[in-house]
């Protein structure tokens, strides 16, 4: 379902220590990576990832930390999971800058969306 323009940010928030992000997670996945936005039930936007891992023991968490590093170059170590550490939808910390972070991924959202649209 397409996300409308003014709702499209809402799934980052810059905060003094950094952004926080809205993330819908899929564990067990045949394919780990990232999909763009989604619109949640309850009106929000979060950004869809799918990991291979499965939901035990924090493995899924793990992995969705390990991607989201991998995909936008950033230390593991900058990444928390402040809320939703056993449910689909999550609240992650990404610590640093917020407005050079924000750059990042906004640069990102823009390359996977041009690529999606070459297909």
């Amino acid at each position: 379902m397409p996300v409308p323009g003014p709702s499209r940010r809402s799934w980052v928030i810059p905060v003094k220590d950094g952004l926080r992000l809205a993330v819908r997670l899929q564990p067990g996945a045949r394919r780990a990576g990232l999909g763009g936005l989604a619109a949640l039930a309850g009106g929000g936007v979060a950004l869809r990832a799918r990991v291979t891992a499965v939901p035990e023991g924090g493995k899924a968490n793990a992995a969705l930390i390990a991607l989201l590093a991998k995909t936008w170059r950033l230390p593991k170590g900058a990444f928390e999971i402040v809320s939703g550490r056993s449910d689909r939808n999550k609240t992650l910390l990404i610590a640093g800058e917020p407005e050079s972070l924000e750059a990042r991924l906004a640069a990102w959202l823009r390359d996977s969306e041009a690529c999606d649209t070459k297909s």
